[in-house]
């Protein structure tokens, strides 16, 4: 985004309009997405935005978006393990109930069995 910027300006600097800095770093708050929005204000309060260098400005917002990307990575291991830990379960669920339909059908082929032994007079 910043270097998008900065060939913005920069052409619009060749044409003849110059930017203060003061100028720049409106611009580039104002040009953040909605989710940036607290950083954005957190940004105008702490800080005097006619004395901020855009570098500093710059380096704050990637420092931002790297905790967000942090977070964000955290955030995506913790559902792959809460995903594994499903599927060991779901499949400990099957396999249970593979052997208790095991079992029932032996059951049933035991009673089938006595049955027919008492049929033909067998002990």
């Amino acid at each position: 985004m910043f270097t998008h910027f900065t060939n913005i300006t920069n052409a619009l600097q060749a044409l003849g309009k110059v930017y203060t800095n003061s100028e720049m770093v409106r611009k580039i708050l104002r040009y953040l997405p909605r989710i940036w929005m607290p950083k954005v204000t957190a940004i105008e309060e702490a800080k005097d935005l006619k004395t901020l260098p855009l570098e500093d400005l710059l380096g704050s917002l990637m420092t931002h978006e790297l905790s967000i990307i942090k977070k964000d990575d955290e955030e995506e291991m913790e559902r792959k393990k809460k995903k594994i830990v499903a599927l060991k379960s779901s499949a400990n669920e099957e396999i249970e109930e593979d052997s208790d339909q095991e079992m029932a059908l032996i059951t049933r082929r035991f009673k089938k069995f006595l049955a027919s032994k008492k049929k033909f007079g067998g002990k």
